[in-house]
């Protein structure tokens, strides 16, 4: 009897006790889910700072085939295109080719005479009225008398002087295209210079310290090979 008593008290204890917890219904909040990104690592490069990029302004309107296109039709008018130094160019052009072209009129009118000359003393005597050539005798008897009469030259010798006239005739004319040439050439370059030729927004200069090398003879009688100096760096 008193077992069962108790059994029945323990078993109405542990009930109690049970009513007694009240669950918690208090709902957490839920924690923060998002995932901060990893900030990069910064590390240290040897790489140079990466500088801005220069600025550049042609003369895009300039055209050296224009140039020399002007100057193989009139000489110097390339140059007047480019206005570079043309007030020396140019008559520097017109003298050369007017005393080239006086050497061609020249020797030319000179070749004739001693061609005249050298056939009319190859006959050996005075050509008379109606022979072929009496018209260049009358023509060239100044000449003539000069020549044959007071120097005694030859058929010979004047052959060679009009063959010296016709060489320095051709040489005139080749003067004559090569200077064309060349004035068209330079014409051209100029055109070119200016057209390519560029200047940065960012002119600068830096002065910094150096050493500087002596010569040989010099070190020799100090005791380093190297002085103190000053270097001076333009950018352009």
């Amino acid at each position: 009897m008193l077992k069962k008593l108790l059994t029945t008290v323990l078993f109405l204890g542990f009930a109690f006790f049970a009513m007694a917890q009240t669950p918690d219904t208090t709902v957490k909040a839920k924690t923060d889910t998002v995932v901060k990104k990893a900030e990069p690592v910064k590390r240290n490069s040897f790489a140079p700072p990466i500088k801005k990029e220069k600025e550049y302004h042609p003369d895009s309107t300039h055209s050296p085939s224009l140039a020399v296109k002007r100057s193989l039709i009139i000489p110097g008018w390339g140059q007047l295109y480019n206005k570079e130094l043309w007030y020396l160019k140019v008559p520097a052009i017109y003298a050369g080719l007017g005393l080239l072209g006086n050497a061609i009129i020249v020797n030319q009118k000179n070749y004739k005479v001693f061609v005249a000359l050298a056939k009319i003393t190859r006959t050996g005597g005075v050509p008379a009225p109606g022979d072929r050539l009496y018209d260049s005798y009358i023509k060239y008897k100044r000449e003539y008398d000069l020549y044959v009469t007071n120097y005694g030259a030859s058929s010979t010798d004047l052959e060679n002087a009009a063959n010296g006239y016709q060489r320095n005739f051709q040489i005139s004319i080749l003067g004559v295209i090569a200077v064309w040439g060349i004035q068209a050439v330079e014409a051209y370059i100029t055109g070119k210079f200016i057209n390519a030729y560029t200047v940065d927004n960012n002119l600068s200069f830096k002065v910094t310290p150096t050493l500087m090398g002596q010569p040989v003879y010099a070190a020799s009688n100090i005791n380093s090979t190297f002085m103190p100096g000053l270097r001076l760096t333009l950018t352009l």
